[in-house]
């Protein structure tokens, strides 16, 4: 009958290849055996054409990095070096050279100024001499009245740098007294008898000397 199922029994083994497992539903692999055709032995399992390639890629790399000059790469590295070096010294002995000739230029310059200003401030003092003559002068006539007048105006002067010499009875020195008269005394050390006229220093320089009466 032709709806019969097939007699049972052993299947043979050149129909093997073609059954299909019929609980995973794949085809059984079939083993190469001894003198087969394959080529030669199966890969390893886990590994592919992939891993395959990966090692031919390393070893490609590995041969170029032994085939590389690295000593002379050190030694070209090393002058390089030697030559930066060097380089940078001369900048900074040439930074230090203009950073103390700036120095030396910024104290002239502080120096010339602060004489310059001096010397103006001096002038200035200078031209004040006879208003200071005519307020003495105007003193020995007016003292009550010329006197508080005559003492504020010395005192801010002598803020900025004058002072009046006082040689009255002091040893002539003609360094800072002109003697315009002699009185003869006993004939010792000469003395300044007199100021006819105040003489004046200004910051530590003699001014105008002062016009004095001598005695011995």
């Amino acid at each position: 009958m032709s709806g019969d199922a097939p007699a049972s029994g052993p299947v043979p083994d050149d129909e093997r290849g073609s059954e299909v497992d019929d609980y995973t539903g794949q085809i059984p692999r079939v083993d190469a055996g001894p003198g087969s055709d394959d080529g030669g032995a199966a890969a390893p399992s886990g590994f592919g054409d992939g891993d395959v390639a990966d090692v031919d890629a390393r070893d490609e790399f590995e041969a170029l990095v032994d085939g590389l000059d690295l000593g002379g790469a050190d030694a070209e590295t090393d002058v390089d070096v030697a030559a930066l070096v060097a380089e940078r010294d001369r900048y900074k002995d040439t930074a230090m050279r203009v950073q103390a000739d700036f120095e030396n230029y910024r104290k002239r310059t502080s120096a010339k100024t602060a004489d310059d200003v001096d010397r103006a401030t001096g002038r200035l003092a200078e031209a004040l001499l006879p208003v200071l003559d005519a307020a003495e002068a105007a003193y020995l006539q007016h003292p009550d009245e010329v006197g508080p007048l005559l003492n504020v105006l010395l005192g801010e002067l002598k803020k900025h740098g004058l002072e009046t010499l006082d040689l009255e009875s002091q040893p002539f020195d003609p360094e800072v007294a002109d003697a315009v008269a002699h009185q003869p005394g006993d004939g010792g050390e000469v003395l300044v008898a007199e100021v006819l006229r105040s003489g004046y220093r200004w910051r530590g320089k003699t001014l105008r000397p002062a016009m004095v009466r001598t005695t011995d």
